[in-house]
């Protein structure tokens, strides 16, 4: 009876444990079966002889996003669903195409840190801590930021030009839950076109709409 207790639990925390775990070998690219017969918190391994260097090459991201008509915004997230290589590395990426006063809406994490690296333009990044402490600033090409695991973010585009950029999570899938959508429907609704507009005033209410090249703005709002 105990012996059989024992091997229910074993095989119950294995099948708990999740898939992107300290890796048990060097590799593991994401393996799609046709029809998976079962849900497990990752996604299997290829066979090893099936492996190649295309597993570890991905290009999604190196193509403009279709940005939103309303938002002004692009965010394309790449995971081990699109990019086998990343399976069970415990690690994900994006990219973010603002257009001019583009911006993300307030949204969350759940599962992941983000850091963000401006590759062009200048952009407005903010979090709310669970004190709601604003934490905000203007970052530049070069500039990095992040956005601690769960906390609620944002990034406008506050220069004269199309803005670029790249993240990379801590996590194999971060979750995404937008709050915008989530609390007051979609974004044509009049509480989220009051949300963007405020957003957008700190462009001319903080005058912080500056060139590239411009030092002289104080970085922190």
């Amino acid at each position: 009876m105990l012996s059989s207790s024992l091997a229910t639990i074993t095989i119950l925390l294995l099948i708990c444990l999740p898939a992107y775990c300290d890796n048990l070998q060097d590799i593991c690219p994401t393996y799609i079966a046709p029809d998976e017969p079962m849900f497990i918190n990752g996604f299997p391994c290829k066979n090893p002889s099936n492996v190649t260097t295309s597993d570890f090459k991905n290009m999604l991201l190196s193509q403009q996003g279709i940005t939103d008509e309303f938002l002004r915004s692009s965010v394309t997230i790449v995971t081990a669903a699109e990019f086998p290589g990343l399976n069970t590395l415990g690690l994900a990426t994006a990219r973010t195409d603002l257009e001019i006063d583009g911006l993300v809406m307030p949204h969350t994490h759940p599962r992941a840190s983000e850091m963000v690296f401006v590759a062009k333009g200048v952009v407005i990044v903010g979090f709310l801590d669970t004190k709601a402490q604003l934490f905000q600033s203007v970052i530049r090409e070069g500039d990095v930021f992040v956005f601690p695991k769960g906390l609620l973010h944002y990034c406008l585009n506050s220069g004269f030009e199309d803005a670029l950029i790249y993240s990379v999570f801590n996590a194999q899938t971060p979750g995404v839950v937008d709050v915008s959508n989530s609390v007051f429907g979609d974004n044509n609704s009049q509480v989220v076109k009051l949300a963007i507009a405020k957003l957008v005033s700190l462009n001319r209410v903080e005058d912080v709409r500056v060139d590239d090249d411009d030092m002289k703005i104080n970085d922190e709002l």
